[in-house]
C-alpha cells in the first residue's frame, strides 16, 4: 500500500471544472491584480475568520512582514517569538531589521510557552509573534495579557491554523493581526503563494492596503516606504471556491486524527510513540499537520522505515532557529531551549489529508509497529 505525506488531487478532481470556469473568467476579464475577486475573498476570510477586516497579500511571509512594517518595527527593536517553527516568522522579524528573542515551547502543544515570555521581555521589545503551530491554537488569553500589560503588539502567525479555535474565537481575531498563509500544502491552498492579513482595527487595515502597494495613498503619491505585497485575482478567485470546502476538509482531518488515536491506543506502541495532544483550553485543531513524537533517539530510523515502506513522513522542524546558520550572530547555543531542541530530534509528521481511507490509517500505524516493536 502506498500512502503519501500529501496529495491534492482527488481535492482539485472535485472541484476542477469550477476552478477553470473561475480562472477563464480572470482570463477574459484582463484584472490580474487585487480587484473585485481580492476583495470578495477579503469579505469571505473575515467572515469566516471573525475579523473585521482582511487584506489580501503575496504570501504568508509577507503578511508578516507587513504586519511588523505598519507597526513601524525595524533596527533596534526585539520581537518575542518561538524557535520552533517554520523559518518564515522568524526571518520576518530579522527582514525588517529587528532582533528576533526566543522563548521555549509547551511541550504537550509545541506553541510558545507563555510562562517563559515574561522574562524576555526588554525596553527593546516591540511585539510578539506566538505561533498556532500544525493547526492548534496558542494560549492567546495569557499572551494577551502579557502584551497589554507590557504595551506590546500582537502577531499571530496563524498560517497553519486557518479555522481553528481558542475559546470560540477563530484564529486570526485574536491579536492585533493575523497572518495566513495559502501555500498550496495548506489545508486552504492556492495554485502558487497567497496570504492574508486580518485585523479588528480600521486604522491598521488602511495602513495594511497602503503599506502592500509600495506605500501608494493614492497613485503615484507614496506615503510610507512600503511593497509589492499585492495578491492576485487568480489566486483569490480559486480559494473562494476552495474556502466553501474548508470546513468538510477539516473534519476529514478530525476524523483522521481520531482514527490514529484509536490506532495508537490499541497498538504496542505505547511509551514508544506519543500522539499529538490537544490543549487544555477549549478549542478547535484544524491539523494542518499530524506530528507524534518518537522515543529513544529512533525517529530517523522510523522515518527511513516509513519512506520504504511507501508511507509519506517528514520532519517538521529537524533543526531549532536558534541553532540555525544565519541566526548565529544571535549568539544562542545549544541547550538554550531544551524543549524546542527535544523536541526537534523527536518529532515526525504522518499523513492527515482528508481524503485519506481508514485502511491507509491502519497501514501507517501498523508499518510503526512493525518498525519499533
Amino acid at each position: 500500500m502506498r500512502v503519501p505525506l500529501l496529495d491534492l488531487r482527488e481535492q482539485f478532481a472535485g472541484l476542477k471544472d469550477e476552478i477553470l470556469k473561475e480562472i477563464g473568467e480572470v482570463c477574459d476579464s484582463q484584472m490580474f491584480i487585487l480587484g473585485k475577486k481580492v476583495e470578495k475573498l477579503e469579505s469571505e476570510i473575515s467572515t469566516y475568520c471573525g475579523s473585521k477586516y482582511s487584506c489580501g497579500v503575496t504570501s504568508g511571509s509577507d503578511a508578516l512582514i507587513i504586519a511588523l512594517m505598519v507597526e513601524g518595527i525595524g533596527a533596534g527593536d526585539e520581537v518575542i517569538t518561538t524557535p520552533f517553527t517554520f523559518f518564515a516568522t522568524v526571518g520576518a522579524i530579522a527582514r525588517v531589521g529587528a532582533t528576533p528573542v526566543f522563548a521555549d515551547i509547551d511541550p504537550k502543544t509545541f506553541n510558545i510557552d507563555p510562562v517563559k515570555i515574561e522574562e524576555k521581555i526588554t525596553k527593546k521589545t516591540k511585539a510578539i509573534i506566538p505561533v498556532d503551530l500544525f493547526g492548534q491554537c496558542a494560549d492567546m488569553d495569557k499572551i494577551n495579557a502579557i502584551a497589554a500589560k507590557h504595551n506590546l503588539i500582537v502577531i499571530e502567525d496563524a498560517c497553519q491554523a486557518i479555522g481553528s479555535e481558542y475559546k470560540g474565537k477563530r484564529a486570526g481575531s485574536i491579536g492585533h493581526y493575523g497572518c495566513f498563509s495559502f501555500f498550496p500544502s495548506k489545508n486552504l491552498g492556492c495554485f502558487g503563494d497567497g496570504g492574508i492579513v486580518t485585523t479588528n482595527d480600521p486604522e491598521r487595515y488602511e495602513k495594511l492596503k497602503i503599506f502592500r502597494n509600495h506605500g501608494q495613498g493614492s497613485t503615484y503619491i507614496h506615503k510610507y516606504i512600503g511593497g509589492n505585497f499585492r495578491l492576485d485575482s487568480l489566486q483569490a478567485a480559486i480559494l473562494s471556491i476552495k474556502l466553501r470546502e474548508l470546513d468538510k476538509w477539516t473534519e476529514g482531518r478530525q476524523r483522521n486524527a481520531a482514527i490514529y488515536a484509536r490506532l495508537f491506543a490499541a497498538s504496542k506502541l505505547g511509551g514508544k510513540v506519543t500522539p499529538p495532544a490537544l490543549a487544555d483550553f477549549p478549542g478547535r485543531h484544524i491539523y494542518n499537520q499530524y506530528c507524534i513524537l518518537v522515543a529513544d533517539g529512533r525517529r530517523n530510523e522510523l522515518k527511513q522505515y516509513l519512506i520504504d515502506n511507501e508511507v509519506g513522513c517528514n520532519v517538521y522542524y529537524p533543526l531549532c532557529l536558534h541553532q540555525q546558520e544565519c541566526f548565529q550572530s544571535l549568539g544562542y547555543k545549544k541547550g538554550d531551549f531544551p524543549v524546542s531542541e527535544k523536541t526537534s530530534e523527536e518529532i515526525l509528521a504522518l499523513p492527515i489529508y482528508p481524503e485519506l481511507q481508514p485502511e491507509q490509517l491502519e497501514y501507517v500505524v501498523s508499518t510503526i509497529e512493525k518498525a519499533l516493536c
